[in-house]
């Protein structure tokens, strides 16, 4: 394996690519940035020295004009590279519930997986470290402080030990001029605006603060794993008898009930603190309400109402 055929960038995204690359064959997620785009070229590399089938897949959002154009251009792009590419239009719900960014990334996500393989994509150190802080100020638990997995089936994401500088570097070692997205600018996203914040808090404090950050997740990550393992095991029904999960520790008994939540409904962190009240904090208070119905404490024992069931009549 000859290193000098690679500039040093270039070289770093290989390696780290080679390093958890699978057999067989595999997607990555290309929209034609810098990091994406690195990552395809990385894993052409190193598919070719381990018979690894690489193949890119570049989903259309069509949230912009001439999205399409840019789509094909990809497509050329990698096909030039010698990495068969497809093309994937989706429809992005815009009616979704976490925000235009979140729509975007479940139609993209769920793109990328129809194939059934295994799925690159180029999350960097740096979108980690944004990913962290946004949960941070969301004030979402330790499991949002874990930030992205590093292999969470079927997505794998080899450059998270890298920086944004280095895909960029790598793609002008490969001759190759990544794409703009003129929604990473755009301060109306949330992300968008935690680069920003990210910039001025290292320029506040004199250093670069995103490898702490990325180093939180990986600490946080290891702890919820834990704590959800632990969750996991205690068995929960349609009803969740008081006297289980009261006498488990608060990390635990809060997983726990989101757990069981989750048998019934979409809860948010807020959901899960005020239901966990109903054994915390119990001095005979009415049901909680959460998406598609209540939950009240009776008898000893947490029960879902649904909408439309008896126990939802006005009190």
């Amino acid at each position: 394996m000859a290193r000098r055929e690679l500039g040093p960038a270039a070289l770093r995204v290989a390696q780290a690519v080679a390093a958890v690359l699978p057999a067989g064959e595999v997607v990555v997620g290309c929209s034609g940035g810098a990091d994406s785009l690195a990552l395809a070229l990385g894993a052409s590399w190193a598919g070719c020295r381990s018979g690894t089938a690489v193949r890119a897949i570049v989903v259309d959002h069509r949230l912009q004009p001439a999205s399409g154009e840019v789509a094909e251009a990809v497509r050329e792009l990698l096909g030039g590279r010698g990495i068969p590419t497809t093309v994937a239009p989706v429809t992005v719900d815009t009616a979704h519930p976490g925000g235009l960014e979140a729509a975007a990334r479940d139609a993209r996500l769920a793109a990328l997986a129809a194939p059934g393989l295994p799925v690159l994509l180029g999350h960097t150190l740096d979108d980690q470290a944004e990913t962290v802080l946004l949960g941070l100020l969301r004030g979402s638990g330790t499991r949002a402080l874990a930030g992205m997995a590093p292999h969470r089936p079927p997505f794998l994401r080899p450059l998270l030990g890298l920086r944004r500088t280095d895909t960029i570097n790598a793609c002008a070692e490969w001759g190759v001029r990544p794409w703009d997205d003129p929604m990473n600018v755009d301060p109306r996203f949330a992300r968008v605006a935690v680069r920003g914040h990210l910039r001025d808090l290292a320029d506040a404090v004199g250093r670069d603060v995103a490898p702490a950050l990325a180093r939180t997740a990986e600490l946080a990550r290891a702890d919820a794993d834990l704590l959800d393992d632990l969750a996991a095991a205690v068995d929960v029904g349609d009803d969740l008898p008081v006297a289980d999960v009261a006498p488990l520790p608060t990390a635990l008994r809060r997983r726990v009930i989101h757990r069981w939540l989750t048998r019934h409904t979409e809860p948010t962190m807020a959901h899960v603190l005020a239901v966990a009240a109903l054994c915390e904090r119990w001095h005979g208070q009415g049901p909680v309400a959460v998406p598609g119905g209540r939950v009240a404490r009776r008898a000893g024992t947490l029960r879902f109402d649904g909408a439309g069931a008896s126990g939802m009549r006005a009190r």
